[in-house]
């Protein structure tokens, strides 16, 4: 019986053991393969949300702006507890309430000061 327990303790023992360089072995692809999800897709992405919501806080009246669902129009008021952009497309000057996340583009340049 004696005998049993020296051989599981002895294996026990053996299994424990990790050498150190196989383990960075294994975690070095797992820490690159993040690493490159990171650059690839996370960092790109949070960079486009950030530009698009500085873009959206500079909505200013006069400015050209372009909606998701293509309308080209001139913004004449800007409601900025309600998010809501009143804008005035076309040559009979239709006025079209926006939601303003819906726009994608601002078309109009302006100077930093």
């Amino acid at each position: 019986m004696s005998l049993i327990i020296l051989l599981t303790e002895g294996a026990g023992q053996q299994q424990g053991n990790i050498n150190i360089f196989d383990m960075g072995t294994m975690l070095l692809p797992m820490a690159l393969m993040v690493g490159m999800i990171y650059f690839m897709f996370i960092r790109p992405e949070s960079k486009r949300k950030k530009k698009t919501a500085d873009m959206l806080a500079n909505i200013e009246i006069a400015d050209e702006v372009v909606t998701a669902g293509g309308i080209i129009g001139r913004v004449i008021q800007v409601d900025k507890e309600n998010d809501v952009i009143v804008i005035e497309t076309g040559g009979d000057k239709t006025r079209i309430r926006i939601i303003k996340s819906y726009i994608i583009e601002n078309r109009t340049v302006h100077d930093d000061v």
